[in-house]
């Protein structure tokens, strides 16, 4: 009896505890840390910025062109310095694309700014404002309010594009044969936020 009770407590001294294994979420790639300036108009949190780019109250315009750094990468976003300024851009309803092609979207080598310059002027008050206007091209329909979510917009050459101004309130920019908006639907508020006044 002893000698079985001897040989269990020398079995249980040389037993190894169990390693308890906590899932990690996995590591995105890393990417390239690209300098160059912001796509489009994008409207920031404080130090964060969505992709689905809701024009609500408590947030302010980051202006398209505003000089801009990548500086990581991190599961669904990636960090970058926007003249001078940390932020952070969220890929929330985009993910059929990849993390770093999502952030060439919005980081971008040639500066807007000197297309800008090129437009008619009525076209670059509206980009300005983050407004859009019938005969825009997509070019500067996404300068002024950035991309369509790629969850409900996967090609960039559909005829319509689909944003969302909250939650609640969806608007559609439509293009005729030639890239050229031809109208702008959505409920009032929605248009009086997004639609560029009649000269």
């Amino acid at each position: 009896m002893f000698k079985r009770l001897a040989a269990a407590a020398l079995l249980a001294a040389t037993v190894v505890p169990a390693t308890v294994v906590h899932a990690q979420r996995p590591s995105p790639p890393p990417g390239p840390l690209l300098s160059g300036y912001l796509c489009c108009n994008m409207r920031t949190y404080g130090n964060s910025i969505s992709d689905i780019n809701y024009d609500e109250q408590g947030t302010s315009i980051v202006a398209v062109g505003t000089p801009a750094r990548i500086t990581g990468y991190d599961f669904r976003w990636f960090n970058l310095d926007l003249a001078g300024k940390p932020q952070r851009i969220k890929n929330d309803y985009s993910r059929n694309i990849t993390l770093i092609d999502f952030a060439q979207r919005y980081v971008v080598t040639e500066d807007p700014k000197q297309k800008m310059a090129a437009f008619p002027p009525a076209v670059r008050d509206a980009i300005v404002a983050g407004k859009v206007a019938p005969g825009m091209t997509r070019e500067q329909v996404l300068m002024a309010i950035g991309y369509p979510v790629a969850s409900e917009n996967p090609s960039l050459d559909a005829p319509t594009w689909r944003y969302w101004r909250d939650s609640w309130s969806e608007y559609q920019v439509s293009f005729d044969g030639k890239g050229l908006v031809k109208t702008v639907v959505g409920d009032p508020v929605a248009l009086s936020r997004v639609l560029a006044p009649t000269p």
